[in-house]
This record gives C-alpha cells, sequence and structure tokens, in this order.
C-alpha cells in the first residue's frame, strides 16, 4: 500500500483536535481520523481514545480477520468498545464531560475495503474520473436532505450544519455504520475530516489526488489549498492506494 496521512490544525483553531492512525503493517491494513469535539481539550482526547481503542482490538484480533464476517464484528465491536470507554469518562470526569468524537475507518482485505463510520467524517473512493463518497454524514442536514425538507445547495449556508447527529462517546449506545466496496488498482481510499471538504469542491480533491505526481504532494496541496479557503477546522487526511509495482511482482510469481 501507498500511504499519505497528515494533519493540520488549521487556520482558525488554536488546537488540533484530530487523531489519526495510518498503520505501516502490510498484515494489517487498517486507517483510521477521529475528529474530537467537547470544551477545553476534551475533543482532543476522545478523539485519541478512539483511535487507541480501535486500535487495540484490531492488533488483539489481527490473526482472526479472516473472513468478511470476522472484519465486520471486529469493527462493530472495537467501536461499540471505544463509545462505552469514552461515555463513562465523559460521565465520571467533570473536565470531559460532553466530550465525543467522529470516527470513521478503512480496512483492506481481498480487494475490497471495509469502512466503519460514525459522524462526519468522509471516506472516499477516487477513480481516474470520478469521486465517490461511500459513507453518509450523520448530521441534522443530511437528514433534513433526506427527508425532502431542504436541498443540498441550502444544506452548505444552513445555521445549523455543523450539528452532528451520531458521535462516539456522546450516548450510552450507539449505532455503526459498515460500507463495504470493490478497491480496484487505480482506485484512491480518501478518508478525512470535515475539515477538508467543507472548505474544497470535491472536482479539486479529485483534480489534486489523480494530477499530483506523488500521493504525498497531493495530500500536502490539499491541505494547503483548505487553509487558504479559510481554514475554518482542523484538516485530516488519510490517502492509500494499492502499491501497482507490488502487485505486478505477486502476479509474476
Amino acid at each position: 500500500m501507498i500511504v499519505s496521512a497528515l494533519s493540520d490544525t488549521g487556520e482558525m483553531r488554536d488546537n488540533n483536535e484530530d487523531s489519526m492512525y495510518a498503520s505501516l503493517d502490510e498484515n494489517l491494513p487498517l486507517y483510521i481520523i477521529a475528529d474530537g469535539m467537547g470544551g477545553h481539550n476534551a475533543g482532543d482526547i476522545a478523539s485519541k481514545m478512539a483511535i487507541d481503542i480501535i486500535k487495540e482490538e484490531f492488533f488483539t484480533n489481527k490473526e482472526n480477520l479472516s473472513s468478511p464476517r470476522k472484519i465486520k464484528k471486529c469493527i462493530n465491536f472495537a467501536l461499540e468498545r471505544a463509545n462505552e470507554i469514552i461515555y463513562r469518562r465523559s460521565v465520571n470526569e467533570l473536565d470531559c464531560e460532553g466530550m465525543g468524537t467522529t470516527v470513521v475507518l478503512g480496512y483492506y482485505f481481498n480487494d475490497k475495503i471495509y469502512i466503519g463510520y460514525v459522524g462526519d467524517s468522509r471516506a472516499y473512493i477516487l477513480a481516474v474520473d470520478h469521486i465517490k463518497q461511500i459513507t453518509e454524514d450523520h448530521t441534522l442536514v443530511n437528514e433534513l436532505i433526506k427527508k425532502g425538507s431542504i436541498t443540498e445547495s441550502q444544506a452548505l449556508h444552513h445555521p445549523q450544519r455543523n450539528v452532528i447527529t451520531r458521535a462516539l462517546g456522546t450516548a450510552e449506545d450507539i449505532d455503526i455504520d459498515i460500507n463495504v466496496v470493490d478497491f480496484n488498482r487505480e482506485d484512491i481510499l480518501l478518508l478525512c475530516s470535515d475539515g477538508l471538504y467543507n472548505m474544497l469542491d470535491e472536482g479539486i480533491i479529485l483534480e489534486t489526488l489523480n494530477k499530483t505526481v506523488d500521493l504525498e504532494s497531493a495530500v500536502r496541496s490539499l491541505i494547503q489549498m483548505a487553509n487558504e479557503n479559510g481554514g475554518n477546522d482542523n484538516i485530516t487526511i488519510i490517502a492509500i492506494k494499492l502499491d501497482n509495482e507490488v502487485l505486478e511482482c505477486l502476479e509474476k510469481h
């Protein structure tokens, strides 16, 4: 896998409440972004807790991730456990009251990407000529769009566009969404916090990732452009593509 993972505070925030993890282990291709929320440093705490707990569950079950069913089970259990532990801390510690975090994770297995998510951090699949969002925002405006109460263009400027309807740690129980998509040789998997997609049009994201020479330069360019457009939030990006040279070598043997 070729991976670029970067996070930036942005232009308007004093600290970065996003956390991320990008595996360097080819046998555990796990990638996670968490976007924390809460007063003081609580959002930072929540996002870091989510990453650590999810990582631990995947490492503990590393030898068992051998089928779609087992991978989905691990994703579900990891996010449920993270929710439970973060919620318990938010209830028991005054400084952490009301904290929570979004999360989106991707796991690669047998030419497919398994996406688990809660909140409005996103996953996209980019092909040569199109970009497709493969998560659904757990937000108030998205619920209004689905009901037909507002249009997508109205949602861009809605006064409650930042209201999240689901997040880890904000309630005792949590609904988790899991999607499975094909991951082809020329595709790019993009995980990001809302600090990216709220600042940049999807067409710009597609063009930058496909036309820049290497993945890391593309991700740096996206962060720079998001900041130039206002940088209203923390910006975190993980971009992943298959290493074609490695694949070709494996196919020859």
